[in-house]
């Protein structure tokens, strides 16, 4: 059982690194875009290639554009930190549980 424990663990603590990482990079997203950056470079590329999909998700179900500025960036940052501060805590918790 503690084998099990320690790899929910691990899990979640990946988990939650994995979900900070994404948060940096929707914000760095977020911030090129009010400079205009060339679009053939290549950090923007990839910026663009990671976030875009996630975007176009939040924007098919939720009007993101308010007044000129899009809200979809917050709005994933938001959902993100939902799940870090539920799932991922719940994950924690269950494998402590576990252990105990």
């Amino acid at each position: 059982m503690i084998i099990v424990a320690t790899f929910l663990q691990a899990l979640a603590q990946i988990l939650h690194m994995v979900i900070n990482i994404y948060i940096w990079v929707v914000i760095i997203a977020a911030l090129i875009t009010w400079v205009r950056p060339d679009p053939y470079n290549p950090i923007v590329q990839t910026l663009f290639r990671l976030t875009e999909p996630v975007y176009a998700l939040v924007r098919r179900y939720i009007p993101t554009v308010i007044g000129g500025i899009d809200l979809a960036p917050l709005i994933i940052i938001i959902g993100l930190q939902f799940i870090d501060m539920f799932f991922v805590r719940l994950l924690m918790q269950f494998a402590m549980r576990l252990g105990a």
